[in-house]
């Protein structure tokens, strides 16, 4: 029994029991195909991909380098500092004046960062419909901005201007407007219920330097904003309403002292929020207007979110409750249809990724790669033998019945090392070269990829861009590359890489960021005379042959493409076999 136990345990230490998990699909939040009224927007060319997508925007206004994309910092809305209406005023004085700024400068950015801070939560897709109502000053002029951005980020804006001034940068926003052809609605030819004909009512009425008790006709279009509310409140369909810095008929101090004002879903403030700001109880209340300089935060004490990236807008206050299961987008797509695609998936491969390149997604070389076990593969398909039957049946329950005795108490691990043996991993990895051999990626050998690699060849690759509504899986076996390919990239990457790439023993655990950057100091030091990096034995490339290829591409109502590419032999001759799959 001993040495059938001994033999067991060699045994039982190469086997994994447990099937590995499938690898798990994405959705898109965003496409550059979206529907656009007919006979509104201008055509596009054929050359051209499509409209500005959604994500476009949002890489505009929010990426910060992180994957996913809102672009708000959320910050503790204790620690943001409020103005006074007499601060506001004093803060526009000395940017017009000392520090050079010009009124149509400062309204550029203000529409700007009002355009984008929509564009955040409000898809075009689904808020196409927009009336820019507009007073007769500077608030009115960043709403003038903000659709003329509006337009070009793929949404429909209409303008209402009741007031117009006759100052040159007032008709020349409207002139700018008109050249796109955006309507201007008198109020006579508003519609009776606003909500049946706009998605977004943008209250770019007045602002902080506003006193005394709204006039008409923009007494009645703040009423019919209030009305609106109640509309809400009985969970009746209704446009979202966003207030530009002020929300109009609020005090700029004490906020909606009746409770009986606007009560906005979205609060763009500028610059820095107004003291009635902390009366906002929307969802959405954004900071906008990126051109404070550092002289006037210290004289006025300005606590301020940091703009991540090259956002032109960032949250503040607390981000709304999410109703996760109700996130869904419906996809428009152009065509995807079998007779279309290449007879390679390489050459089909590549077109998608040149159109990926050319759509300026951001790193469209990045591909999630999936490994596993010995006993697994990355689709979550396991080698079964046939069940055994008489006397090894029992040899085998024998066995099983050792096995567990062993795992339970003779191999103690931890609960994450008694499962992770078994399950798949998956990580971030970018592409470095595709032909007809393969996908090539360069990593640490002894990583847990590595490793598992090492142990079962087999993986799977997934390309996800987002705004193109398509996703590639590539399934295969993956070989190293050759030393000389290897040593040939490594040297291509900039020296800082080619240390860090010596410092990381990836995967293993380390005492703290402060180790990593005394190794990574010292192995500059010592290389600091431009002399060659040593290659590490243990960095190098792999190649992942495929065996198979599915293109998807998102379609209304999840009737997605997919099509599959599997290999086949007529008369000898290696080919691929395309299929449709049900979505």
């Amino acid at each position: 029994m001993l040495g059938v136990l001994g033999k067991g345990r060699r045994m039982i230490c190469s086997l994994l029991t447990q099937a590995p998990f499938p690898l798990a699909y994405y959705s898109s939040p965003s496409s550059i195909y979206k529907a656009k009224p007919s006979g509104y927007l201008p055509r596009i060319s054929s050359g051209f991909l499509g409209p500005i997508s959604c994500s476009a925007i949002l890489a505009f206004c929010s990426k910060s380098g992180e994957v996913g994309g809102m672009a708000s910092s959320l910050q503790n809305q204790g620690s943001i500092t409020y103005l006074t209406q007499r601060e506001a005023a004093e803060i526009d004085e000395v940017l017009m004046g000392p520090l050079g700024f010009g009124v149509d400068q400062l309204m550029e950015l203000a529409g700007l960062s009002v355009a984008t801070s929509i564009a955040e939560v409000y898809k075009p897709s689904e808020y196409n419909r927009v009336l820019a109502i507009c007073g007769p000053g500077n608030n009115g002029g960043d709403g003038l901005v903000a659709a003329r951005h509006l337009y070009h980020f793929g949404y429909r804006p209409f303008v209402c201007y009741p007031k117009r001034t006759s100052k040159p940068l007032y008709s020349g926003l409207v002139t700018q407007l008109e050249s796109l052809s955006i309507p201007f609605l008198s109020v006579d030819e508003l519609p009776v219920d606003w909500s049946n004909d706009f998605d977004i009512l943008v209250d770019a009425m007045f602002g902080f330097s506003f006193r005394g008790a709204p006039r008409p006709p923009f007494d009645n279009l703040i009423e019919k904003l209030v009305h609106l509310n109640n509309y809400k409140q009985m969970q009746q369909k209704s446009p979202v309403i966003v207030s530009v810095d002020i929300p109009s008929g609020w005090h700029v101090e004490e906020g909606d002292v009746d409770s009986e004002g606007i009560k906005p879903d979205m609060l763009v403030s500028l610059t820095a929020p107004k003291l009635c700001a902390k009366k906002f109880s929307g969802p959405h209340h954004f900071l906008g207007g990126r051109f404070v300089p550092p002289s006037i935060a210290e004289k006025y004490k300005l606590h301020l979110p940091p703009y991540p990236g090259t956002s032109m807008c960032v949250r503040i206050g607390k981000p709304p409750q999410i109703d996760i299961s109700a996130l869904r987008e419906n996809y428009i797509s152009p065509d995807f249809l079998e007779e279309q695609v290449e007879a390679d998936p390489i050459d089909q491969f590549r077109k998608w990724f040149n159109d990926a390149v050319a759509a300026g997604l951001k790193e469209p070389n990045a591909m999630s790669l999936s490994t596993t076990g010995k006993d697994g593969k990355p689709d979550g398909s396991t080698r079964e033998a046939a069940s055994p039957t008489g006397i090894l049946k029992k040899i085998w329950e024998l066995f099983k019945m050792c096995q567990n005795f062993l795992k339970k108490f003779a191999f103690p691990r931890t609960k994450y090392e008694k499962h992770a043996y078994n399950l798949s991993s998956s990580r971030m990895v970018l592409l470095k070269g595709v032909d007809k051999d393969g996908f090539v990626w360069y990593t640490n050998y002894e990583s847990r990829k590595a490793r598992e690699l090492s142990e079962n060849s087999h993986a799977s690759l997934l390309f996800y861009w987002d705004g193109l509504n398509r996703q590639v899986r590539v399934e295969g076996s993956v070989q190293k590359v050759s030393d000389e390919e290897s040593e040939q990239y490594f040297h291509s990457r900039p020296r800082g890489s080619q240390i860090g790439a010596i410092v990381s023993k990836q995967s293993t655990i380390v005492p703290g960021r402060h180790v990593l950057h005394q190794q990574y100091k010292e192995l500059e030091e010592k290389y600091s005379d431009g002399s060659l990096i040593p290659k590490p034995k243990h960095w190098g490339g792999y190649r992942l042959q495929p065996e198979r290829f599915e293109f998807w591409q998102g379609q209304q109502s999840r009737l997605h493409d997919r099509l599959q590419y599997s290999p086949q032999e007529i008369n000898g001759k290696r080919s691929w076999r395309i299929d449709r799959l049900a979505p």
